[in-house]
């Protein structure tokens, strides 16, 4: 049993010294893991790295403290479920940017600024959000595809294994979750009818 899945293990026991073991061992994953997180937001996002790296651990540990979210099985779901936190703290992030008491959707512009303003960074988030939402609705397993693959940064191979399905599987709800989720995020027409999770 490799270091890090004794640690999650100790952690689950509620060990209290074990939280403090494990970020040093998965910091700097935690931390590329939140740079990809960010470099795939449009300008404008606020949150740094660092901070969103430490959010999402803190969240983490005090859930499993907590007792409210199921002990990790290994490796693989403790990075599944660091990158679900950066997806909620992201979408609150984009949410409470959005909020009217923040200004609603008003973007501040400088007076000689002469272009257009790009969308707001969060709507896309947001949209995609709900679109996941109602996807994982419909078809949970093609909705934790996408969390692993987009948001935990696994490779086909290793979320298949972590959904207990094959690889072919996996490609295909890909594949599908990919399509389905554009249509919904862009309100893009259906090629033949509007595709149903399946």
């Amino acid at each position: 049993m490799e270091p890090i899945t004794q640690i999650l293990d100790a952690v689950a026991r509620g060990e209290p010294e074990a939280a403090g073991r494990l970020l040093p061992l998965v910091y700097d994953e935690l931390r590329r893991l939140a740079a990809q997180k960010l470099a795939g937001e449009k300008p404008g996002q606020t949150l740094q790295a660092t901070a969103l790296v430490h959010e999402a651990y803190l969240r983490l540990v005090d859930s499993e403290r907590r007792g409210s979210s199921p002990p990790w099985n290994g490796r693989g779901h403790f990075f599944a479920a660091a990158a679900e936190a950066m997806r909620r703290i992201l979408v609150e992030n984009a949410r409470r940017k959005r909020s009217l008491k923040r200004g609603g959707g008003l973007v501040r512009r400088d007076l000689d600024d002469l272009q257009l303003a790009a969308p707001e960074p969060a709507e896309d988030l947001l949209a995609l959000d709900d679109a996941l939402n109602r996807l994982a609705a419909a078809d949970p397993v093609k909705a934790e595809l996408v969390k692993l693959r987009y948001f935990a940064g696994m490779t086909i191979e290793e979320a298949a294994d972590a959904l207990g399905i094959s690889s072919a599987t996996a490609k295909r709800y890909w594949a599908y979750a990919r399509a389905w989720l554009y249509q919904s995020v862009s309100g893009a027409p259906p090629e033949s009818g509007n595709p149903q999770p399946g």
